[in-house]
């Protein structure tokens, strides 16, 4: 894992979205630069804290991103190609570092190598770049050849990544925007259904041109350790935890995520050696504010996302509690125009982003909520504790997400953690002695947290 990611948080932007771009591409449009409309958020980034841009699909699609029709080109919904690099460049001055969308598993109908086969048939040279395609069936559009479509969706055309002029013409794309654009970092869009061989082809050419390159999956399900280990990726999307930090809060039980932190990250954990990518929301997923009946309970959510193991990231525009939920038939509701003065000023919860503001910089501050060990102190259905520890630095986290204030226990020498007091970080340096190995932390407050200081 590069050192970088140590101290990361990232804010993720849909940019087709944000920039209000036309549903579909015309291919034909004279480049509009709407990607221009980022600029005035990279202070807004660096006020909340965060270190790093991740971009959603930036490059030539049909509609939404995920359906390449050309790797080298910046959709001109957005721009062009120096419009990207303009951007890049103003965000590295201001010390954010740059992640894109990698589409490998799959393009678009309008992907260039899939219109000449459409066009040429058996004899196109790109015959073998697509999975399973058959000169001797019909596809669901009519062509005269069927093919694979990821997941049943034949807009969607899956790219066959044993083959080696595909894979030769995916690095060079990797290589031009390493070279042009100072990309940082990769997330592989459908990482889960992607050759493990490319993915290791791929971790090896970005590690050999840029040795603090980052790789980061996209996965849903299953061991995260087949695609987050030395020879493929350095992390992938933490899903399970996700979810636990969503319906813990809408379902007022500490349980889920507590006992999910401690399956993956606990003395015994799972993944204790790797930084996931953690999120409360994102492009494919209701808004957090959504799922959730309390408002307030976006406060030791988050408290949750910035301390908890592993790589913080904040979805554009969830820091202000906007709400947006997906249909059977849209994820529109997900990815929004925003302007950015105005989507602050209307916020439906204006105090959120100065708060995530502090959790970041206190991530940032002590090293032991970055890469501490994690060990869970107290759990019950409204409150819950865990202590993050390195040689030398002990944190102590505690919310509550009850209407009422609350105490809490805590058994500190019991978990090998020994000191006088705990000095609180994020309340006015509050102290709560340690007497015989033990901490009683009252109140905790309301939709609130408590990140202490052990010493």
């Amino acid at each position: 894992m590069p050192e970088w990611l140590n101290d990361a948080g990232f804010y993720h932007i849909y940019p087709l979205g944000l920039c209000a771009a036309p549903e579909r591409n015309d291919f034909s449009s004279k480049p509009a630069p709407r990607l221009d409309a980022l600029y005035p958020w990279l202070d807004h980034m660096h006020k909340l804290g965060v270190t790093a841009l991740y971009l959603g699909p930036l490059f030539e699609s049909t509609a939404h991103g995920y359906d390449s029709a050309d790797y080298f080109r910046l959709d001109r919904r957005l721009g062009t190609n120096q419009t990207l690099k303009d951007l890049s460049r103003a965000l590295h001055e201001k010390g954010l570092r740059l992640v894109l969308d990698g589409v490998f598993n799959h393009v678009g109908r309008d992907f260039w190598a899939f219109k000449d086969v459409q066009q040429n048939g058996p004899a196109s040279p790109y015959a073998g770049w697509f999975s399973n395609l058959n000169f001797g069936g019909r596809s669901p559009y009519g062509d005269s050849f069927s093919y694979e479509g990821w997941a049943g969706h034949y807009d969607l055309v899956k790219l066959n990544l044993k083959n080696p002029d595909v894979i030769k013409h995916l690095l060079e794309a990797v290589g031009f925007w390493i070279d042009d654009f100072g990309l940082d970092g990769l997330r592989l869009d459908a990482a889960d259904v992607l050759d493990p061989a490319f993915m290791q082809t791929l971790s090896s050419f970005c590690k050999n041109k840029k040795a603090d390159f980052w790789l980061m999956g996209e996965v849903v399900h299953g061991d995260y350790r087949k695609w987050a280990n030395p020879v493929t990726l350095d992390a992938v999307t933490n899903y399970e935890c996700y979810k636990g930090l969503w319906s813990s809060h809408a379902a007022r039980n500490y349980f889920e995520i507590a006992y999910s932190l401690n399956r993956q990250f606990g003395p015994d954990g799972m993944y204790r050696d790797l930084q996931l990518f953690n999120f409360a929301d994102n492009h494919d997923v209701n808004r957090v504010a959504s799922d959730l009946s309390n408002p307030a309970d976006l406060y030791p959510l988050y408290a949750l996302l910035f301390t908890m193991p592993g790589i913080p990231s904040v979805y554009y525009g969830s820091e202000w509690g906007i709400e947006g939920k997906r249909t059977n038939q849209s994820d529109k509701m997900l990815r929004p125009a925003l302007e950015l003065e105005k989507a602050a000023k209307e916020s439906p919860n204006p105090g959120l982003a100065g708060v995530i503001s502090r959790f970041a910089k206190l991530r940032r501050q002590y090293k032991a909520l970055q890469t501490g060990h994690y060990r869970q102190l107290a759990v019950k259905n409204q409150q819950f504790a865990f202590a993050r520890q390195l040689p030398g630095e002990t944190i102590v986290v505690a919310v509550n997400s009850d209407l009422k204030p609350a105490s809490l226990e805590l058994a500190l020498k019991q978990a090998g953690i020994e000191g006088r007091e705990l000095v609180d970080l994020l309340n006015d340096r509050e102290t709560f002695p340690i007497n015989n190995g033990k901490v009683t932390l009252e109140p905790l407050w309301p939709s609130w947290a408590r990140i202490l200081l052990v010493r």
